[in-house]
């Protein structure tokens, strides 16, 4: 069974008057491991996809299971505990905290966990995993864009989810830079996570195992 998987999901949306279906019974399969990149022109669904597969939204009718168990069966607290252990998350705009170092910015999403010393010591391995060794305790304001989606998919790792789910993660990039963030979730995906990204850019044809076209909400 895949890891994630979401069956016949249709998303609708009340605008007030008019419903809005976003998603038109979408099926997909994700695997550990694989680099899966989702296109489409704006407005036919990628980030209400995203939003599905990430926890983040529950589909109108269809449903998504992660490892087997049923999404939409779940309370608010246990989806949103799932969605923590099991999915990172890398957006184009970083969402970085400018007052706090690389290493304070990887280490947020455990910091109510009470293990300081574990989650320092996770956090470093991680950015120097990513390159960024020498620059654990520099802000955002002293990084480059490519040094701060570096930090970015440390965070996004630093609670070993089983996905990562990028949204136009190369958007703010020069190509070069571009390149260098795709090798790196390459090689992510050999230490058996899945990538899932969604985006514009022709680059990830070279990267990604498989393409899903999404156009007004159906995959092609």
């Amino acid at each position: 069974m895949a890891t994630l998987q979401a069956r016949n999901v249709v998303r609708e949306y009340d605008t007030g008057g008019e419903i809005i279906r976003a998603l038109k019974g979408v099926d997909i399969d994700i695997d550990r491991g694989e680099f899966l990149s989702i296109i489409g022109p704006s407005g036919s669904g990628k980030s209400t996809l995203l939003n599905v597969l990430g926890l983040l939204d529950i589909p109108t009718t269809g449903t998504v299971t992660y490892e087997g168990t049923d999404v939409g069966a779940l309370t608010d607290r246990e989806r949103t505990t799932l969605r923590k252990s099991a999915i990172g998350f890398v957006f184009q705009r970083f969402f970085l905290v400018p007052t706090l170092t690389a290493k304070e910015n990887v280490e947020l999403p455990r910091l109510l966990e009470g293990k300081p010393g574990e989650t320092e010591d996770r956090a470093i391995e991680l950015l120097e995993d990513v390159g960024l060794g020498d620059r654990v305790d520099h802000q955002p304001s002293e990084l480059s864009g490519g040094q701060k989606q570096r930090v970015a998919i440390a965070r996004s790792l630093i609670n070993e989810p089983g996905i990562l789910l990028t949204d136009e993660p190369t958007g703010n990039l020069d190509q070069t830079t571009g390149r260098q963030i795709l090798d790196l979730f390459a090689e992510i995906t050999t230490e058996d996570v899945a990538v899932v990204t969604v985006t514009h850019d022709p680059l990830l044809e070279e990267y990604a195992d498989r393409t899903i076209e999404l156009i007004d909400g159906e995959i092609q």
